[in-house]
């Protein structure tokens, strides 16, 4: 009798044992993710929505609004490239979709959108959406499911008008209307320090013209190294297009833009671009993101004045090779 009340008193002593070593692996494992600062941007728009998206969807967000201000085209155009992509990809570049379909827009090769390794490129994809949005006519009034179907002939064709709240809000965001409304948070940067040079000397740094030469995204160019000016030169070229001449500057590039606007639009596309182009702080209108202090948002660290409407201001960015310390001390 005793030795059955023993067995049990150790089987209840064993079962207690395992419950707090769960509770305190739990425990750690709570503190550790907590520890730890999630890669993400977050947009705030006028009307207090807030939009959080991953490095990855932000820096594909960035790529269809800037490819829209390089044709010239109105917000209302990035809200509903935006919706449909949304709808297609969540804002990533699928390498499958239905039958053929691909990448942000799940545009089919088989329907004469391009080749396979085309759609994969969010810059032609997101050309090639406006495109066809252009054609429709009086686009700019029609509702966004509406004027998203027109173009991607969508089995589900009421699917768009779920995301058009946050389109909006990423749109009015991406395209500059509402300033620093826009930030990313990238854990681990403090691996990289911040160079001075442009970094120091905000929108007074000048230098010769940059230049640089091939045609590939964000992430890199041929010729053009990310980690450079020329490679966030390059960058810019291909995706923002209608910026005025960069000028090189130690430790990085800075733009002149004549509305404050473009500006931001500009601003906001570095950021999300950072990690890709080795950015280590993008500076407008006197306010300035840094990657080894993103978890702040701008700040505001300069005595730069922040421009008035008319004015010609510059948006500055600094870059580092992105080689980590060990990497470049060697074995």
């Amino acid at each position: 009798m005793a030795a059955r009340r023993w067995g049990r008193r150790k089987a209840w002593l064993v079962v207690i044992g395992v419950g707090v070593v769960l509770a305190l692996v739990s425990y750690l494992a709570v503190r550790f993710i907590r520890s730890v600062t999630p890669d993400e941007c977050t947009a705030h728009g006028s009307d207090g929505t807030t939009v959080s998206l991953d490095l990855d969807q932000a820096s594909h967000a960035a790529t269809v609004a800037a490819v829209a201000h390089a044709r010239g085209l109105p917000e209302r155009a990035v809200t509903i490239a935006l919706a449909t992509a949304i709808q297609e990809s969540k804002l990533r570049n699928l390498s499958y979709g239905d039958r053929d379909s691909l990448g942000l827009f799940q545009q089919r090769p088989s329907q004469g959108w391009g080749s396979p390794a085309q759609i994969r490129d969010p810059v032609y994809a997101s050309g090639r959406f406006f495109d066809a949005l252009a054609a429709v006519p009086d686009y700019l009034d029609l509702p966004v499911t509406v004027a998203a179907q027109k173009v991607q002939r969508s089995g589900y064709p009421e699917a768009y008008a779920q995301h058009e709240g946050m389109a909006a809000t990423l749109a009015a965001v991406l395209t500059g209307r509402e300033g620093p409304a826009l930030s990313c948070t990238v854990a681990g940067a403090e691996v990289t320090a911040a160079p001075t040079g442009a970094d120091a000397a905000g929108v007074d740094a000048a230098g010769a013209d940059a230049t640089a030469t091939g045609s590939s995204g964000a992430g890199g160019t041929a010729g053009a190294a990310p980690g450079s000016g020329a490679g966030v030169t390059a960058a810019v070229r291909r995706e923002f297009g209608r910026v005025p001449a960069p000028v090189s500057v130690p430790g990085g590039v800075t733009y002149p833009v004549d509305k404050p606007a473009t500006g931001w639009s500009l601003a906001l596309w570095l950021v999300c671009h950072a990690t890709a182009l080795h950015a280590t702080s993008v500076t407008f209108e006197g306010r300035r993101w840094r990657s080894a202090e993103s978890d702040q948002g701008w700040t505001r660290p300069t005595s730069a004045p922040a421009s008035e409407s008319g004015e010609t201001s510059t948006v500055a960015v600094t870059v580092t090779s992105g080689v980590r310390p060990a990497e470049a001390a060697g074995p």
